[in-house]
């Protein structure tokens, strides 16, 4: 059969496309902010924002304390104290459960409000446990990277489809 002409009916995925996809996309977000040391945060945390998007995107995709594995992933590499990102990510993965309860059918623009906002916590919460650990910074400062990381979700849940359908076509 010529290329582009497969049926697409009962068509099975590989099944480590399935879940190693997005799974390895949340890590290379996570380390995608490995290399750079700046004065002011402006890089949006890629991997919470890749981890939002594929929660949103695909409800069902992984279970609450997936997010574990991904936040001591990311406090591996991230310099926060170790355990922070655990917390945080887990809790939000707590919240959009409830959040799936409480609003069964959602749109975009919902979507991106719910994460935004849970993004902005996240982030002032990062901060507050770092400050706790010894920092001393102002949340003044992180307010760009706030608006940036609000901002860069929309490209995170596009970057998701599109590795979705790559997923789907393995």
């Amino acid at each position: 059969m010529p290329r582009g002409y497969e049926p697409r009916l009962n068509r099975k995925a590989a099944p480590w496309a399935l879940v190693g996809i997005p799974a390895l996309s949340v890590m290379l977000g996570s380390l995608a902010s490995l290399p750079t040391i700046a004065m002011y945060p402006l890089l949006p945390p890629l991997g919470l924002l890749m981890l939002l998007a594929w929660r949103t995107l695909v409800r069902d995709l992984w279970p609450s304390w997936v997010a574990l594995f991904f936040g001591f992933f990311d406090d591996l590499f991230s310099g926060q104290p170790i355990g922070s990102a655990m917390l945080l990510w887990t809790s939000v993965f707590l919240i959009l459960d409830i959040f799936d309860r409480w609003m069964m059918w959602r749109d975009y623009r919902q979507d991106w409000a719910i994460a935004g906002s849970l993004i902005a916590v996240v982030l002032i919460a990062g901060l507050g446990l770092a400050n706790s650990a010894g920092g001393n910074t102002s949340a003044i400062v992180i307010i760009p990277q706030i608006i940036v990381s609000i901002l860069a979700f929309p490209l995170a849940v596009r970057t998701c489809a599109s590795l979705d359908r790559l997923r789907w076509r393995l």
